[in-house]
């Protein structure tokens, strides 16, 4: 499992972004924050800039894992847990 921290920025466009390997292959995942939903949204792109997931930013209590990409990836998974603020790549 890799740890990211996800520390966004008002001064970057996106606020933030990092590369991630999902199932082999390298992706860029972004954020975007929502004015009118007051949150931030996940962006998942594949290595020509095509969009392979964009959605709310869910956070994972420590007992239970949610998987923000059940049903996009076969292996891995993307966890955001919201009592340390770090993004949970796996395996």
């Amino acid at each position: 499992m890799t740890t990211i921290p996800f520390t966004p920025s008002p001064y970057q466009a996106p606020p933030f972004s990092q590369i991630i390997t999902m199932d082999g292959q390298s992706y860029l995942l972004s954020t975007a924050w929502n004015l009118a939903g007051q949150r931030w949204y996940i962006v998942i792109a594949d290595q020509n800039g095509t969009v392979v997931l964009n959605r709310p930013l869910t956070g994972s209590p420590s007992e239970f894992d949610i998987n923000m990409t059940f049903g996009i990836f076969t292996t891995s998974t993307l966890v955001y847990r919201t009592d340390t603020g770090n993004f949970e790549v796996g395996p």
